[in-house]
C-alpha cells in the first residue's frame, strides 16, 4: 500500500507542477515579445532565487551540506535545466503555446524508457500502452510536416532530452538532500547564466511596473513547477508519474485560448481528448492493480 501512496503522492506533485510551469510559461510567452528573453530570463530568476533561498532558509535546508555524490548530481541536473530552459523558452515565444507544450508531452516516454533502461525500473505494459496513446495525441496536435512544426520545434526537441536527463539525476538524488535546496541551486545557475548572456548581448531595455509584475509572478510559478518537479521525481515509480505531465495539454490549451486567442482546431481537440483519456486509463489501471495486489 505504501508504494501506491507513493505513486499517487508523485502523480499529484506532478499535475501541479505542470500547471505551474504551463502558467509561467504564458508569462513568459506573453512578456518576453516586448524585451530580450534573457533579460526577462533574469529578472524573472533573481525573484525566484531570492523566494527560493528565504524558503529554504526557514526550513533549514542550508544546514545540511550534500555529498559528493550528491554534489555532483545537482551540478549536472542544473546544467541540464539550464539547457532546457534556454532552449524551450526560445521556442516558446516562437511558436503557439499549446504547440510547445504538445512537443514536450513526449517526455513520458523518453523519462519512462530512459528509467527503464538506465534504473532497471519495471515497465508494466499498461504503463507502456497510455504513454503511446498519448504520444498519439500529442502527434495530432503537432502534425509533424505543417506549418505547426518549424524549426524551433527542433530545439523544443532538445529541451525535451535536457529535461530527461534532468528528472533521472533528480531521481537519483539521496532522501536527505532537500528539494528545496536543488530548486534553490537550479534557479541561481540559470539566474546567473542568463544574466551573463543578456550583459553579452546587450540587449537590456527598462521595465515597466506591469512588466515587473508579470515576471515577479511567473517567478512564484517557476517557484512551484521546480519544487514539484523535483519532488515528483523522487517518490513513486518514474513510468506511472511521468504521464501525468500530459495534464500540462489541458492549461496550455486553455490559456492559450483565453491569453493568445489560439483556438484549437478539431485536430487539436481530439489530441487533447486522447491525452487525457491515456492519463485517465494509466490511473484507473494503476489503481485495479494496486486492489488485486
Amino acid at each position: 500500500m505504501r508504494v501506491v501512496s507513493d505513486n499517487m503522492r508523485g502523480a499529484g506533485l506532478m499535475a501541479l507542477g505542470m500547471a505551474a510551469f504551463t502558467l509561467n510559461d504564458s508569462l513568459m510567452k506573453f512578456v518576453g515579445t516586448d524585451f530580450d528573453l534573457f533579460q526577462a530570463i533574469f529578472v524573472r530568476g533573481v525573484f525566484a532565487t531570492v523566494l527560493i533561498g528565504l524558503l529554504a532558509w526557514r526550513a533549514g535546508s542550508f544546514a545540511r551540506r550534500p555529498h559528493k555524490r550528491d554534489s555532483g548530481l545537482i551540478a549536472l541536473r542544473s546544467v541540464a535545466e539550464l539547457g532546457a530552459t534556454f532552449c524551450f523558452l526560445t521556442a516558446l515565444v516562437n511558436m503557439p503555446l499549446a504547440n510547445v507544450t504538445a512537443i514536450l508531452q513526449t517526455l513520458p516516454l523518453t523519462v519512462a524508457l530512459a528509467a527503464f533502461f538506465v534504473y532497471g525500473e519495471r515497465f508494466r505494459w499498461h504503463r507502456g500502452i497510455a504513454i503511446l496513446i498519448g504520444l498519439v495525441g500529442v502527434l495530432f496536435i503537432v502534425r509533424p510536416g505543417t506549418s505547426g512544426f518549424n524549426n524551433y520545434s527542433v530545439l523544443a526537441l532538445v529541451a525535451v532530452l535536457f529535461v530527461t536527463l534532468r528528472d533521472l539525476t533528480a531521481r537519483n538524488l539521496s532522501r536527505s538532500v532537500s528539494s528545496m535546496l536543488v530548486a534553490f541551486i537550479t534557479s541561481l545557475v540559470i539566474t546567473t547564466a542568463a544574466g551573463l548572456v543578456s550583459v553579452w548581448l546587450n540587449r537590456w531595455t527598462a521595465l515597466n511596473l506591469s512588466q515587473t509584475g508579470f515576471l515577479a509572478l511567473a517567478a512564484v510559478f517557476i517557484f512551484v513547477g521546480y519544487y514539484c518537479a523535483i519532488a515528483a521525481m523522487r517518490v513513486g515509480d518514474v513510468s506511472f508519474v511521468a504521464p501525468f505531465r500530459y495534464t500540462a495539454m489541458i492549461w496550455a490549451i486553455l490559456l492559450g485560448v483565453v491569453v493568445f486567442h489560439d483556438i484549437p482546431d478539431q485536430w487539436t481537440a481530439l489530441g487533447m481528448a486522447v491525452i487525457a483519456g491515456a492519463g485517465l486509463y494509466t490511473w484507473l489501471r494503476e489503481r485495479k492493480v494496486a486492489a488485486e495486489g
